[in-house]
């Protein structure tokens, strides 16, 4: 059988019709902002799903299910979309308005989740029994999987780890706490601590690195001045370390995961500069316990790919 995962995301709706190993069989994409209520979301998988199956040649009674993975709240038993952040819309009962079209099994997700099932299975987290994927983005969107199925919690919001605060009293978030993890150890955040250091440091290789790419300060624009030989970036680069640590360890300490993957553009920076000092930081502050049975820290492995690939399997897991 076949499984259609649609990752709905900020700007971009991406889609694919997906086999029983993971692979991604064909692939369609389209602007979020064509959407615009909630009968042309509805139309909108149902026309894509159709479109995938012509696309790779697959008859439609080959589908097993179609799978939604959503940046915002869910009902997960009704299939019903709460809230999200990229689209105008409400409490949307998304599985009832598609079987108005197509009577396919249809499953809705958090994204995060989606993306954490997807590694699990075929990415970073395979063998894992406890595993725990973190994504860092604009914000830090979490997933937790333990023994093959998504951890939901008792109202469906468990995974929202990017706002424990780890800051007593630290920056204003916009979920209205303070100190939230995510105002420290986003990319977003990384970004935010680089272009704040330009300032103190003008004359620092850092400075000139974001020079050399127009003024465009990136994630790895402090990596980049390290790796240099620029104590100013280096500087950027440790303390952004000691804040992404401080909300892993709370991870390992609560969940003690088998393994923690990290995703997002920032996890792709040399290994050398981000996850062995990371470990190390981690391993210093975290409980201790039998080395054999320490949390292992590691590169998510599915990119962009994990969305589609976790909400296709969303009906995979129901089977």
């Amino acid at each position: 059988m076949k499984y259609i995962g649609i990752d709905i995301g900020g700007t971009n709706l991406k889609a694919g019709l997906v086999d029983e190993s993971g692979l991604i069989l064909a692939t369609h994409r389209m602007k979020v902002a064509q959407i615009d209520d909630q009968d042309s979301l509805a139309w909108t998988l149902v026309s894509l799903t159709q479109d995938l199956c012509r696309a790779a040649d697959v008859p439609l009674d080959q589908v097993a299910s179609v799978g939604v993975g959503v940046p915002g709240a869910v009902e997960i038993y009704s299939g019903s979309v709460l809230y999200t952040c990229n689209l105008p819309l409400r409490n949307v009962p998304l599985r009832k308005l598609f079987h108005r079209y197509l009577t396919l099994p249809l499953y809705v997700e958090n994204d995060a989740n989606c993306a954490a099932l997807a590694e699990y299975f075929v990415g970073a987290g395979r063998g894992s029994k406890r595993f725990v994927t973190i994504t860092l983005g604009t914000g830090i969107g979490g997933g937790i999987i333990h023994n093959g199925k998504i951890f939901h919690g008792s109202n469906g919001m468990a995974g929202e780890v990017g706002h424990m605060s780890i800051v007593y009293r630290g920056e204003p978030c916009p979920c209205g706490r303070l100190g939230c993890w995510e105002r420290y150890a986003s990319a977003a955040a990384l970004k935010r601590l680089t272009a704040e250091t330009i300032r103190e440091h003008p004359d620092s290789i850092l400075s000139q690195v974001v020079a050399e790419h127009g003024g465009h300060v990136s994630g790895q624009s402090a990596f980049i001045a390290q790796r240099r030989g620029d104590p100013v970036g280096k500087q950027v680069c440790e303390q952004y370390i000691d804040y992404l640590a401080a909300g892993i360890v709370n991870l390992i300490n609560i969940f003690q995961p088998d393994t923690l993957a990290i995703g997002g553009g920032v996890s792709n920076e040399d290994e050398r500069y981000l996850l062995y000092p990371l470990r190390r930081r981690v391993e210093q502050e975290s409980l201790p316990c039998n080395r054999d049975k320490m949390t292992k820290i590691v590169r998510a492995e599915l990119g962009t790919q994990a969305g589609i690939i976790g909400a296709a399997f969303l009906g995979k897991k129901k089977a």
